[in-house]
Parts: structure tokens; C-alpha cells; sequence
């Protein structure tokens, strides 16, 4: 009698468990790419965490019948520049859990307060990446103390008007202060730094790339960089790439090529292929679309550049997202001169390779989002108005997921682009947030999307490109869900993507004096040969 009331006594306290958990997610087909588990199961959520995977009956205080739906980690973004309440939400939309911008950036005296102007009023998890750009446009272009940096990536319509950002070469002194503002931004916990050196081609040398990169490798945090020649040919392209995988393997530091979904893109996977094997943590983006979106300003896109070098024609490759028409010579020259930072589509690669790119090993999606107007437009702000963007803002997951239907991928392929390989590669920074997400696992964060492989679609399109995506069942953010049935909720549970801020800067300037010291047995004073002031009277 006494053993048969303890046994019943450890039977309720079990129910008592399984009856408190916060929500339960029943008859899915649960995927975790790490472990590669694909079976139909119920997941239990508590506190925020996976506590169950199981085939057993599980309860909670809130259901979602999963039956024929994929339950699946939450989609990761490593490149979503619309870090804006409504950008959120159209990322939302398409499933995206954690957005991170590692390519533009946030200036570093700023970092630290647009991760609290996020709090508990953001949807989805974020993060951002130091700037180089910022860092530039404010020591050559005099942007220091303007409020709008405060804005992150947005911020860029209005530096970019300017153009020692991009063109200048810094003196000493500047490129020290460059280097420290970047260093500001990783000591406040920015994940890492970003880097759009292909569009400052002509002002970044190759010395200033390197101590970029080593400002990062202090705190053994990745640079992601828009590499140096892209938009280029296959050579110009890898030649890019290379130097930013040069600079990471010297430095011995992580290092993401972005979006490498250009001409010569084979070769550059197989390179980042190669060093993974070698055990480098340096990986490469992508996004399935043959069009790219940037300002029209771009140095790339110029008569000598787009129609010379590459033998484009605008009528044929540079789309008006807000109007729907083509550019001309013409129309493009009025438009530079009278809006230079004026968004644009631009036609790039054939689109039977958007296919192709979804199955290369070891890559994660990466969107490459652009912003909407209006930008500052809040979290419910009526999609349908939204304008003047790229689908991919909408709807890269979606198509994602319709091309790999279309095109037999494998559907454990595509949760292993969308999510867990931008949670290993940065989780294997020391970064913690990404350690326990990019998984259904028991234990790890429930950041978890559900939706029907069947019907989950893209709708954006290069002239519509802020239509939200549609057949996503539920995504649910740190155990709450965020979006049922493509309905947004008004809930907030988003958290910050950072390291802990640091008491001191890592950051030593660099000077002949120091380098000599290093480098030399004893090298003249007067030679400065290799340093951005030149040689001394």
C-alpha cells in the first residue's frame, strides 16, 4: 500500500509537470538540423525553453495543433538592414525569429542605445554589428553627434549623401579614430563588425581593411564585409572575397562573406568550403533572388563601371521600386544628381541560379533586407502602404521555401540555411544567444516556427516588394507567440543579440613607431612609406 501511494504520488506530480507547461505544440514534423531528428512529435514549451519533445500526450496552457505543419527552429538573419518596428514585423511575417545586421551596421558611440531603444517594444530578437561605414562618415565626413545615427543601418540614406565615406583615404590620425569608434561599438557588445568596403573601394586601403578586421579579432568577433570588388566579374568577385579571407586567417578571427551570390560564386564556396574543413570559422551568405538592391549613388553603378566594364545597359537592370519603370542614362544621371541615395533593383545574375545557390552546403540565407517607406512607420503599420523596396525584405524566407519546393531540396537543406548554420557558426564565437537557439532541442530557447511546407509562400515582388508572406502557422519568439495564423500579435518578447558590454577598449592605435618595433631590426625614422601621411619632409 505504502509503495502503491508513492507511485501514485509520482504519477500526479508528473501530470502537475506536463499540465504547467506555457504551450504545447501537437502532431508537427519537429526538425532540428543540428541533430538531424525529423519526426512527427509534440514539443512542450516552459519558461521560454523546449522542455519536451515527445510522441506522449502533452498539455499546457496554450495549443497548436501541428498536424501536416513543419515545427522547425525560428529563421535567422545575419544581414536585415530594416532594424525598424515595421521592418521587424514583416520579418515576423516570414518567419524571421532573430534579425542581426552584419553588413552596415550601427555607428559604435551608438551601439549601446539602440539596443535600449529596442527593449521590450520589438518583436523579434536583434542585433547589430559595429559599422565601419558610420565610423568613416564621421571622422572624413563630419557626421559625429548627429542624432540620426542613432538609427542604425537606416541612418546610411543620410550619410551617404556625402562622399568621404566612401572616396577619401583617412590621414593617421583619422584612420586611429576610425578604428577607435569601432572598438567603442565591440566593447559595448556589438556581436561583431560590419563592413561595406565594396562600396568604398577607391577610399579603403588595404592596410585600412586589415586593422579593421584585427579591431574585430581582439575580441574574437567576425567581420562580415560586402567585399571589396562586388559588384564585380568572377575574378574582381573572388579577388574580394579573398582579401577578406586573407585578413581572417593572418589574424586567425571569424569572418562571413556576404551575399557571394555574384559572378565566380562557385569558386568562393569552395574556398569557405575548404577552410570550414580546415576548421576556420569563416562562412558565406546568400539569398535567392537575381536582383540586388542598393542607392543609386553606388560607385559600381557608374556609365564607366555598369556600361563600359560590365556591358549593362540600365533600360535592361536598374528597376524604380516606387515606380515601377526603368532607368535610362538619362534618367539615372537627374536622379543622382537630384536624389543620391534614392533606393534601386538592379538586374545581376541569371535567375535559374537562385536555385542552385539554396543547395550549397554549409551557407545560411541571408536577406540582405532593405528598408520600406516610410521607414519609420510603426510595428502595425499597414503593409499595403509600404513602398520602394525588394521582395527579399518580405519575403526571402518564403521564396526560399517555394523554390525549394519547386525544385525538390531537401527540406532539412533548407532549416539548416534558414537557421542553425548562422546559430553554429556565431555561437561558435562565444556567443551565447546563439548557442541555444537554431535548434529544436530540449533545453534550448523556443525561438520555433510552424508553418505548412505545402502552401508558405513569398508574395513580395520587385514591383510589390512589402507584401508579407503567407502559410506560417505560428512563430513564436522566446516561448510567446508572436504571429498565429499570418496574424501579428501585439506581444514584445524580442531580446537582445550581444555580448556583455567591457569596462576598457581592446584597441591599440597603430604608428611607424609601433610597427618598426615589431616588425624591423631597426628601421630608419624617416621611413613612412606604407602609412596613409606619406613620406616625412
Amino acid at each position: 500500500m505504502r509503495f502503491l501511494s508513492a507511485w501514485i504520488l509520482a504519477l500526479f506530480a508528473s501530470s502537475t509537470v506536463v499540465l504547467a507547461n506555457d504551450l504545447v505544440i501537437l502532431n508537427g514534423r519537429v526538425m532540428d538540423p543540428e541533430t538531424l531528428f525529423d519526426s512527427v512529435a509534440n514539443v512542450a514549451v516552459k519558461d521560454g525553453r523546449i522542455v519536451a519533445i515527445t510522441k506522449e500526450p502533452v498539455t499546457g496552457k496554450e495549443t497548436i495543433d501541428a498536424k501536416g505543419h513543419i515545427v522547425a527552429p525560428g529563421f535567422i538573419d545575419t544581414h536585415f538592414h530594416f532594424q525598424m518596428p515595421v521592418g521587424y514585423s514583416l520579418g515576423l511575417r516570414d518567419g524571421l525569429t532573430t534579425s542581426m545586421d552584419f553588413e552596415m551596421g550601427c555607428a559604435g558611440s551608438y551601439i549601446a542605445a539602440w539596443y535600449k531603444a529596442r527593449e521590450g517594444v520589438t518583436g523579434a530578437n536583434y542585433g547589430c554589428a559595429v559599422s565601419h561605414e558610420f565610423a568613416r562618415a564621421m571622422f572624413i565626413d563630419g557626421s559625429d553627434g548627429a542624432d540620426y545615427l542613432k538609427d542604425g543601418p537606416i541612418a546610411a540614406l543620410t550619410t551617404r549623401a556625402k562622399t568621404g565615406w566612401s572616396q577619401t583615404r583617412p590621414t593617421l590620425e583619422q584612420g586611429n579614430a576610425i578604428l577607435a569608434e569601432i572598438d567603442k561599438g565591440l566593447q559595448a557588445g556589438a556581436p561583431g563588425v560590419g563592413s561595406t568596403v565594396g562600396y568604398m573601394r577607391e577610399g579603403v586601403s588595404s592596410r585600412e581593411m586589415y586593422e579593421v578586421q584585427k579591431v574585430g579579432a581582439r575580441y574574437g568577433r567576425p567581420t562580415g564585409a560586402h567585399t571589396r570588388y562586388t559588384l564585380g566579374n568572377d575574378t574582381q568577385e573572388n579577388n574580394g572575397a579573398q582579401e577578406l579571407v586573407a585578413n581572417a586567417l593572418a589574424l586567425g578571427a571569424p569572418a562571413i562573406v556576404l551575399h557571394f551570390n555574384n559572378p565566380g560564386w562557385r569558386l568562393a564556396h569552395q574556398m569557405i568550403i575548404g577552410l570550414q574543413e580546415q576548421g576556420h570559422n569563416i562562412w558565406g551568405e546568400i539569398y535567392p533572388y537575381a536582383a540586388g538592391s542598393t542607392t543609386i549613388n553606388a560607385s559600381f553603378l557608374e556609365p564607366k563601371s555598369w556600361i563600359d566594364g560590365f556591358g549593362k545597359r540600365y533600360e535592361d537592370t536598374m528597376l524604380d521600386p516606387v515606380t515601377g519603370k526603368y532607368y535610362t542614362l538619362e534618367t539615372y544621371k537627374a536622379t543622382v544628381a537630384s536624389e543620391p541615395t534614392r533606393p534601386i533593383v538592379i538586374f545581376k545574375m541569371p535567375a535559374e541560379d537562385q536555385a542552385k545557390w539554396l543547395t550549397l552546403k554549409g551557407v545560411t540565407m541571408a536577406s540582405d533586407a532593405v528598408g520600406a517607406t516610410p521607414y519609420l512607420a510603426p510595428w502595425d503599420y499597414p503593409m499595403d502602404q509600404l513602398g520602394g523596396t525588394h521582395p527579399r525584405t518580405a519575403g526571402a524566407r518564403g521564396a526560399t521555401i517555394r523554390l525549394g519546393r519547386e525544385n525538390n531540396i531537401p527540406m532539412m537543406q533548407l532549416m539548416s540555411i534558414l537557421s542553425y548554420n548562422a546559430a553554429k557558426h556565431l555561437g561558435d564565437t562565444g556567443l551565447k544567444f546563439m548557442q541555444e537557439r537554431g535548434r529544436i532541442q530540449t533545453g534550448m530557447v523556443a525561438d520555433i516556427v510552424v508553418f505548412d511546407p505545402e502552401t508558405f509562400t513569398d508574395n513580395s515582388t520587385y514591383e510589390k516588394g512589402a507584401i508579407p508572406s503567407t502559410g506560417m502557422k505560428a512563430v513564436i519568439v522566446n516561448g510567446q507567440i508572436v504571429v498565429r495564423d499570418d496574424v501579428q500579435l501585439p506581444v514584445f518578447p524580442g531580446q537582445p543579440i550581444r555580448f556583455e558590454p567591457e569596462d576598457k577598449p581592446r584597441f591599440e592605435p597603430i604608428s611607424e613607431e609601433s610597427w618598426n618595433a615589431e616588425f624591423s631590426t631597426g628601421m630608419p625614422d624617416d621611413f613612412s612609406y606604407a602609412f596613409p601621411e606619406g613620406k616625412k619632409d
